[in-house]
C-alpha cells in the first residue's frame, strides 16, 4: 500500500467518511472532495473543495492530485443539478481518471430499478429508473461505461451505522419515538448494509482488477418497516409504535423491490453481513 494515494471524491459524506477512516488506518496518503459541507480538520487527509459540474475543474483537480485509487462517493439526490451533479459529474470524473490511468470505483445505487422484477437484482439486469435520482445514477453508470470501461461500478443499498449514525436510521428511531408523523412502507425492499462492511470491501476492491459493475449490498433483504421494526428493538423501543404503509399510497413512483443479488461478491470473498448479524455483533439484539 506503501505510495498509494486515494482520492475520496464526497469525503464529507457518510461513506466518504467511513472510507478516511478505514483508509488512514492503512498508512495511505489521503485527499478528499468537499463542496457545501466544511470538512473537519485531520492532519492525514487533504482536502480539496470541488464543484462536479465544472469538467474543467474536475480534470484539474485529479491532475494535480495523481491518484492511484479515486472512490467517487459524491452525489446529489434531491438537488435541482442532481442531474449535473449526480449523473454528468460522475462522467467528468470518469473522464479524468481514464487520462491519469487512477484505478476507478464508482459508486451506484440499488434503485436504478424500476423494482418490479421477483427477486433479487443481478449485476446484468437492465436498468429502469423510475426515479430523478435512479436516472441520474443510470446516466452516472452509462457515462463511467463509457469514458473508462476498466472502472469498477459498485451498485450498493441503504447504508447504515451507528457511530456516527446515519440519516435512514436516525429517521427510523424518530418515526419509533413517536417523534415524526410518517409511516414505513411494508412493501418496498432494500438490502441495508453496514458502512464499515461497505468501506472495508470497497478498499479491497480497490486492489483488485475487477472492472464492470458489481452488487455490494447487505446479505438480508427487508422492507422499510421491517427495518424500522429491527432497529426500534435495538434500541429498547416498541416496534408496535411504527405504522406501516403501502407504496401505492405514495404520491410519488417509488421502486417497492431494490433487493441486490450478491452471489459475485460473495463469489469474491467479500463480508456483507446482514442487519440482523451486525446488530448483533454490536450487542443491539
Amino acid at each position: 500500500m506503501n505510495g498509494e494515494r486515494y482520492l475520496i471524491t464526497g469525503g464529507t459524506g457518510y461513506l466518504g467518511q467511513a472510507l478516511i477512516r478505514h483508509a488512514r488506518r492503512l498508512g495511505v496518503q489521503i485527499a478528499a472532495t468537499f463542496h457545501s459541507q466544511t470538512p473537519p480538520s485531520l492532519a492525514e487527509v487533504a482536502w480539496h473543495p470541488l464543484d462536479l459540474r465544472d469538467a474543467a475543474a474536475v480534470v484539474a483537480l485529479i491532475c494535480e492530485v495523481q491518484p492511484t485509487v479515486i472512490v467517487h462517493t459524491a452525489f446529489r439526490q434531491y438537488d435541482p443539478d442532481l442531474m449535473a451533479v449526480t449523473g454528468d459529474g460522475a462522467g467528468h470524473v470518469a473522464v479524468a481518471a481514464a487520462q491519469i490511468g487512477a484505478r476507478l470505483i464508482h459508486m451506484s445505487s440499488d434503485v436504478i430499478f424500476d423494482g418490479e422484477k421477483d427477486g433479487p437484482y443481478t449485476e446484468d439486469d437492465p436498468l429502469s429508473p423510475i426515479t430523478d435520482y435512479g436516472r441520474a445514477k443510470a446516466r452516472a453508470e452509462a457515462l463511467v461505461q463509457a469514458a473508462y470501461p476498466a472502472a469498477a461500478i459498485v451498485r450498493t443499498s441503504l447504508i447504515y451505522g451507528f457511530d456516527p449514525m446515519d440519516r435512514h436510521t436516525a429517521f427510523a428511531l424518530a418515526v419509533a419515538r413517536g417523534e415524526r408523523p410518517e409511516r414505513l412502507f411494508r412493501d418496498e425492499f432494500r438490502c441495508p448494509i453496514f458502512v464499515d462492511d461497505l468501506a472495508v470491501a470497497l478498499i479491497d476492491l480497490a486492489q483488485r482488477d475487477y472492472r464492470g459493475v458489481i452488487n455490494l449490498a447487505g446479505a438480508e433483504t427487508l422492507s422499510r418497516y421491517e427495518w424500522g421494526c429491527l432497529l426500534a428493538q435495538a434500541y429498547g423501543l416498541d416496534p408496535g409504535l411504527i405504522r406501516g404503509a403501502w407504496s401505492v399510497e405514495s404520491p410519488t413512483p417509488r421502486p417497492r423491490n431494490c433487493a441486490l443479488d450478491i452471489s459475485r461478491a460473495l463469489q469474491l470473498g467479500y463480508r456483507l453481513r446482514g442487519a440482523r448479524e451486525v446488530l448483533q455483533s454490536l450487542g443491539r439484539r
